[in-house]
C-alpha cells in the first residue's frame, strides 16, 4: 500500500515497522515501498498481529547467496561438525521457547498444542543431531551399499555414494506448524549441507520468524545456510534448476501447481510433497466395547481431533468401526467430547481446544462440515449450531456418522479442523476397502490385539499409507500417537497425500543428497570414500618387522597417526584336535560338528571335525593384538562377520588386519576405528572375514585429566 501525501511520517513509521521482516543474504530485510500487503491476525482476538509484504524483494539474489555462501560455509564443516550444530541449536532454542509459546498462543494454539509443534521441533533437532553422529560418517561422502566387483582379480570396481546437493533446499510450510514444520525440514538438510530458504504460511509466519530470529541470533549457524521469506515466494521456482530441492506441505491444489512449474517439469527441480490427508483409525472386530482396546481407540480418536483444533496432517479424519459398535462408538466419543473438549482462549489453563488459525481457515472448515452433512452426514456431537466463544475463530468439535459408508464426500472432502466422520463396515476386507478409499494417506490406525488381523490390515492397507500405527494394550501407554510423525520414521504417504517422504532418520538426510555410482580402483575408490577398499594400498607390518622396530603396530598408533591403510599381517597359528575339544568343554558348545568325527564327516559342508568359528575368532584376536597399554581403548563390536571355508585340525590360520575407516568424534578425545579382518587358512584360503570396530584415542598418551 503505497504512503499517501497527507499520512504523518509517524504513522507512516509504524506502519512499515509492523511489516513481518525477511531474512536474506544474511540481514533482514522489509520492503521500502510496499503495495501488495497482507494483514494476519490474531486467531483468538481477531486484532492485527502484523502486516506481511514481500513487495521488492530479489529472490534471484537470495538463491545466488545460498548457493555461494550457504554451500561454502556448510561445506567447510563435516557431517558430525553440522550435526553437533543443530545440537547446539537445540539447546538455545530450549532457552528461548516460551517466548515462541507466548507468541504462538496468537495463532489459537494451546499449551499442549505447544509441545507437539514448538517442543517437537526442538525435540527433532536433537533426535537428527544424535544420528548424524551416531549414523553417518564424520566426512563428506556417505557411502551406498557394499562394493560390486567388476573384473576378476579385484583392480576394478563399483558402488555407490551420496554427495550433497549443489543448490538449495527450499520448505514451502504450511501455517498449521510454524515451528515443527520447518525445523524437520532443516534438520536434515542442514546435516547433508544444503543450505535453506524458508517460506512459511502467511497466517502463522510471524511464530517462525520469531524462531528463525532466534536461530540466526544464537550465532550457531554458518552464514547462508538460512533464509526466510516472510510473504509471497511468487518467482522463487523460477530461479530454481536440477542442483535444488523444494519440500512443498499445503494443499493438493497448491501441489499441483508447484508440480506443473516450467522448473519442475523442464529444469529437472527436486520436488516433494506433503498434502491432504483422510487418515484413518480403524476398530479391529476383535477391540469390541470393553476390551482395553476399545477404550484406546477412543482416547485417540478424541486427541487427534482436538489437539491443535484439529489442524493436523495427521489427524483423523474417518473413524472405521464395526456395524454392530458404531452407535457404542459415537457416545463413547460424545461422552468424551463433552467431558474434556473446553473450547476458549488458548492461554487460560482450562482450554482444550483453541481456535483455527485464521478467519479463513473458519470458512474452510464450515464449508467443508456444510458439505458432509449435505452429502448426508448426521450431526452426532458439535456441528454448525454447537457451542463456541462469540470472537475468534472457533469450531465446535463435530462427529458425523453416515449411513452409507462408501459415501463420496467421506473420503474426499477434507474439514482440516475439529471434525472427523463415523462409518461402518462388516467385514475386514470392507474395512480395508474403505480405508483405500482415501486414495492415499499419511498414517492409519488399527485397534486390534490380535496378531494374526494385525497382519492381515498390514499386508491390506500398508500400499495406501505412510505409516500404519497398531494400538492395542501393551503399548496404550507408551504409543506416541496416531498423529505424532517421528524424527526416527517416515513421514508422508501415497497418492492423495502427495507421495512423498520426509523425516525417516538419515533417509531424509539422504533427500538432500545425490546418489552416484562410481567405478575405479580400489586405491581411487578408498581416497573418494575414506573407506579401505580390499586391494588398495597397505603399510604393512608383521610379528618380525615389529619386534624388530623396523614398522609400528597400528594398535600402537594414536589417531594422530593412524591412517586408513594401515595394516597387520599375523603369523599362522595350528588348529589341534585338543584345541577344538578343550573349546567345546569350557563353552558348553558341544554341537556334533566339533564333538562327533563320524557325524561330522557325514556332514556335506565340513570335512570331518573342524573348528569353532568363535574360536578363531578369538585366536584372531589374539594374533593381532597388541597387548601393552595404548591409544586403543576397547574393542566394542564385531560386524559382518561370515564365516567362509570350515577349518579342521591340524590347518592353521593367520589373520590380516587393515585401519578400513577412521572416524574421529567431534565432542570426544576418541574416535572410531573400523578395521578390516580377514582369516585364511594354510592354503591362503578365505577362512573368514568381518569388522573389528574400536574406540580409538585421538592423541597418545591421553591428556592427564583423563588417565587419571
Amino acid at each position: 500500500m503505497s504512503q499517501s501525501v497527507s499520512e504523518s511520517a509517524t504513522a507512516a513509521q509504524a506502519r512499515h515497522c509492523a511489516i513481518l521482516p525477511s531474512y536474506v543474504e544474511d540481514a533482514w530485510w522489509i520492503p521500502e515501498e510496499p503495495v501488495r500487503t497482507t494483514e494476519v491476525l490474531d486467531a483468538v482476538t481477531g486484532e492485527p498481529v502484523a502486516t506481511v509484504s514481500t513487495d521488492g524483494i530479489d529472490l534471484g539474489r537470495a538463491v545466488a547467496h545460498a548457493r555461494a555462501v550457504g554451500q561454502k560455509s556448510l561445506g567447510e564443516l563435516t557431517i558430525h561438525e553440522r550435526a553437533l550444530k543443530l545440537k547446539q541449536l537445540a539447546l538455545h532454542l530450549q532457552e528461548h521457547k516460551k517466548e515462541l509459546y507466548d507468541l504462538s498462543f496468537r495463532t489459537g494454539s494451546t499449551q499442549r498444542d505447544h509441545y507437539i509443534d514448538i517442543d517437537g521441533g526442538i525435540g527433532t533437532l536433537f533426535t537428527f543431531s544424535s544420528k548424524g553422529r551416531r549414523e553417518l560418517p564424520n566426512a563428506q561422502t556417505i557411502v551406498d551399499g557394499n562394493i560390486e566387483p567388476l573384473s576378476a582379480d579385484g583392480s576394478f570396481l563399483g558402488e555407490h555414494i551420496y554427495t550433497r546437493l549443489p543448490g538449495v533446499a527450499v520448505q514451502i510450510n504450511a501455517f498449521n506448524f510454524p515451528v515443527w514444520g520447518m525445523l524437520e525440514k532443516f534438520a536434515p538438510s542442514f546435516i547433508a549441507g544444503v543450505p535453506s530458504i524458508v517460506k512459511p504460511a502467511t497466517p502463522t509466519g510471524y511464530v517462525t520468524e520469531a524462531c528463525v530470529r532466534l536461530m540466526v541470533d544464537s550465532g550457531i549457524l554458518p552464514p547462508g545456510s538460512i533464509q526466510l521469506i516472510s510473504g509471497s515466494a511468487r518467482d522463487l521456482l523460477d530461479h530454481l534448476d536440477y542442483r535444488d530441492h523444494v519440500a512443498f506441505t499445503g494443499s493438493a491444489g497448491t501441489a499441483r501447481t508447484l508440480r506443473e512449474h516450467t522448473g519442475v517439469l523442464e529444469n529437472g527441480v527436486r520436488f516433494t510433497a506433503e498434502t491432504d490427508s483422510l487418515n484413518a483409525a480403524i476398530l479391529a472386530p476383535d477391540a469390541g466395547p470393553g476390551t482395553p482396546e476399545f477404550d484406546a481407540y477412543i482416547t485417540s480418536v478424541v486427541l487427534e481431533i482436538t489437539a491443535k483444533a484439529g489442524q493436523k496432517c495427521t489427524a483423523v479424519r474417518r473413524v472405521i468401526v464395526p456395524q454392530e459398535h458404531l452407535e457404542a462408538v459415537v457416545g463413547a466419543l460424545a461422552e468424551r467430547v463433552g467431558q474434556g473438549a473446553c473450547l476458549g482462549d488458548p492461554r487460560e489453563k482450562s482450554t482444550t481446544v483453541g481456535a483455527l488459525a485464521s478467519a479463513e481457515q473458519l470458512g474452510e472448515v464450515a464449508g467443508a462440515v456444510e458439505r458432509l452433512i449435505a452429502a448426508g452426514g448426521a450431526v452426532r456431537v458439535g456441528g454448525p449450531e454447537g457451542q463456541r466463544p462469540a470472537t475468534g475463530s472457533f469450531y465446535p468439535v463435530t462427529v458425523l456418522s453416515f449411513e452409507d459408508p462408501r459415501t463420496p464426500e467421506v473420503h474426499s472432502v477434507e474439514a482440516f479442523g475439529p471434525v472427523t466422520s463415523v462409518i461402518g463396515y462388516g467385514t475386514i476386507e470392507e474395512a480395508i476397502e474403505l480405508a483405500a478409499l482415501g486414495s492415499g494417506s499419511l498414517v492409519a490406525t488399527v485397534c486390534t490385539h490380535d496378531p494374526g488381523t494385525a497382519a492381515a490390515f498390514a499386508s491390506g492397507i500398508g500400499a495406501h499409507h505412510g505409516r500404519v500405527l497398531f494400538l492395542d494394550r501393551d503399548d496404550a501407554k507408551t504409543s506416541t500417537g496416531h498423529g505424532s510423525p517421528m524424527p526416527h520414521l517416515v513421514h508422508g504417504g501415497p497418492g492423495r497425500a502427495g507421495g512423498g517422504e520426509e523425516l525417516g532418520g538419515v533417509r531424509a538426510v539422504k533427500h538432500y543428497m545425490q546418489r552416484t555410482a562410481i567405478q575405479g580402483s580400489p586405491d581411487l575408490l578408498t581416497g573418494i570414500t575414506g573407506i579401505w577398499h580390499q586391494g588398495a594400498t597397505a603399510r604393512i607390518a608383521t610379528r618380525a618387522t615389529v619386534d624388530s622396530g623396523e614398522t609400528e603396530h597400528p594398535f600402537r598408533k594414536s589417531l594422530e597417526t593412524l591412517r586408513i591403510g594401515d595394516q597387520f599381517r599375523s603369523d599362522l597359528r595350528t588348529v589341534s584336535l585338543q584345541d577344538i575339544t578343550d573349546f567345546a568343554q569350557e563353552t558348553g558348545d558341544t554341537f556334533y560338528a566339533h564333538t562327533d568325527e563320524e557325524a561330522a564327516t557325514a556332514n556335506p559342508f565340513f570335512p570331518r571335525r573342524v573348528a569353532h568359528g568363535y574360536l578363531l575368532v578369538s585366536w584372531a584376536a589374539g594374533l593381532f593384538v597388541d597387548p601393552a597399554p595404548g591409544p586403543v581403548l576397547a574393542n566394542y563390536g564385531l560386524e559382518n562377520l561370515r564365516f567362509i571355508t570350515p577349518v579342521t585340525y591340524d590347518d592353521a590360520i593367520r589373520v590380516t588386519l587393515t585401519a578400513k575407516q577412521i572416524t574421529p568424534r567431534v565432542t570426544d578425545d576418541y574416535g572410531e576405528v573400523r578395521w578390516d579382518a580377514v582369516l585364511h587358512n594354510q592354503d591362503d584360503e578365505l577362512v573368514a572375514q568381518y569388522d573389528v570396530l574400536t574406540l580409538v584415542a585421538k592423541t597418545w598418551p591421553l591428556p592427564a585429566a583423563e588417565s587419571d
